[in-house]
């Protein structure tokens, strides 16, 4: 008898295929958490896969909290060794494991919104940019619509051009930037490129992670942006045992650089996907 038994057929299937990318097609209420889950708990139970070396990410703190107590209950204590949370706390983890090898303090901040505004308004002083002729909320959108796409300040203030707004942005996202090293803090979009840029330029370190993750599962995947999807291209390159879980009619993290593309997109990034539709 077989964890799997309690999946119905296409819920089954999807948990069985364990080896190459695996992109499963799933709208609401269709099942997807207990397929991760199942799958998670099969290849610890009956393929002997080692809890340490299965990754699995999804969006919020309450979806990766319902995951892993939905995996005790399947697995017991081995699921302490799981790796299972957001892509914002995997990448913390990430950063200060190895903060010494990417040279940085692994005592760093992270700077919630609050935190970001105050740096905001500290820098639109400095620049005698009155808040009503341009307010914090509108350049902390700018800032994190350019570094979800992969844009640092150099890079930006190259595409800004002449244009006086894009040149005013840039100067101000330098500034920004600036500000939040002299303060060893990140925001939340930097906890995703950091790690991204970090393993391009260590690629030892990047090779440990993807010796390390022989299954990695990502729940969401059609709320990715472009950081979020180049780390699972990172991660997946050794083993590519990728499971990705989507719905390709729904994305609710378009403000945050979401791109559905991603899952639009998987079978041109993996030519030998399977694909299952629950």
């Amino acid at each position: 008898m077989s964890i799997l038994d309690a999946l119905n057929p296409a819920q089954r299937q999807a948990a069985e295929i364990i080896s190459g990318p695996l992109l499963i097609l799933a709208g609401a209420g269709s099942g997807k958490t207990r397929v991760l889950t199942y799958r998670i708990a099969s290849l610890v139970n009956e393929k002997g896969v080692a809890p340490w070396r299965i990754l699995a990410v999804t969006f919020t703190n309450k979806a990766a909290g319902e995951m892993r107590e939905r995996i005790e209950n399947l697995v017991g204590s081995l699921a302490a060794e799981i790796w299972i949370g957001t892509f914002h706390s995997v990448c913390v983890r990430f950063l200060r494991y190895e903060a010494e090898a990417f040279g940085l303090d692994a005592n760093f901040s992270i700077y919630d919104e609050d935190d970001r505004r105050a740096v905001i308004r500290r820098v639109l002083e400095a620049h005698n940019i009155d808040e009503r002729e341009l307010t914090p909320r509108s350049v902390i959108g700018q800032i994190s619509q350019a570094k979800n796409s992969m844009l640092d300040p150099l890079e930006f203030s190259r595409q800004a051009g002449e244009a006086p707004n894009r040149r005013q942005i840039a100067d101000l996202y330098t500034a920004y930037e600036t500000e939040l090293r002299r303060n060893n803090a990140f925001d939340f979009d930097d906890l995703l490129i950091e790690v991204v840029r970090q393993f391009d330029r260590h690629p030892e370190i990047l090779q440990k992670y993807q010796q390390r993750f022989e299954h990695l599962l990502i729940d969401e995947y059609q709320d990715t942006n472009k950081p979020q999807y180049l780390l699972c291209r990172q991660l997946s390159t050794h083993h590519r045992n990728i499971c990705v879980v989507g719905d390709d009619d729904q994305s609710i993290y378009q403000f945050r650089g979401a791109d559905i593309r991603n899952i639009l997109d998987f079978e041109r990034d993996y030519a030998d996907a399977h694909i299952v539709r629950l």
